[in-house]
């Protein structure tokens, strides 16, 4: 029977101060990201859940609460699909502005391949694949949702759609409390990915 796993990545975060949180705890939605987890919960009634799989960090397990509540289905928190570990994690983070302006963190760059900064491509591949397919199949037949981080959503579809991993991270396809669906045929094999965004309108506009 043919299914989709929905990948969805959590809605906008309190971060005045622009602090790359990365993996630290204590990180919630702000006021425009309950909107859109509230946005999220709404578009989730169309489809027939058997699964929600989720991040154990906050902002994600915020944005699949209204998911639950719609559904009246128990998240299942899996750490396979936290967010990627960074080293500049709990900094500020731009260039120019923050943590790279500083030669001390130069030597984390060296390799953006691999990346030489985080964790590894090939390891956030290994383990968002294993979390999606753990998601269908605990779904049971019916559609699963899981609720990510952008860079291993990102990730993932790069490596499902035969992209290069090496990319520049402001055009990613993923944004905030967006769903990559991933699609699997009959026999259990990937099919396809589509993307959307249920939330659009809420996001924050472009300068």
């Amino acid at each position: 029977m043919s299914s989709t796993v929905h990948v969805v990545r959590h809605g906008e975060v309190e971060n005045p101060n622009k602090i790359l949180y990365g993996r630290q705890p204590g990180w919630g939605l702000s006021a425009r990201g309950q909107e859109m987890a509230q946005t999220l919960g709404d578009w989730s009634r169309t489809i027939d859940l058997g699964a929600l799989h989720v991040s154990p960090l906050q902002r994600a397990q915020e944005t699949a609460a209204p998911i639950a509540a719609a559904h009246k289905i128990a998240i299942t928190t899996d750490e396979r699909l936290i967010e990627a570990a960074n080293v500049f994690e709990g900094k500020p983070f731009g260039v120019g502005d923050g943590v790279l302006k500083h030669p001390s963190s130069w030597r984390h760059l060296w390799n953006p391949w691999k990346p030489s900064w985080g964790e590894p491509y090939d390891q956030q591949i290994n383990r968002m694949l294993a979390a999606v397919f753990a998601a269908r199949d605990a779904a049971n037949g019916k559609d699963a949702i899981v609720v990510s981080h952008q860079l291993p959503i990102w990730i993932l579809r790069s490596a499902i759609e035969n992209r290069r991993l090496l990319h520049d991270p402001r055009r990613r396809e993923c944004s905030l409390a967006s769903v990559t669906s991933v699609h699997f045929d009959d026999e259990g094999f990937i099919s396809g990915l589509t993307y959307s965004e249920p939330a659009r309108h809420l996001l924050p506009k472009k300068n």
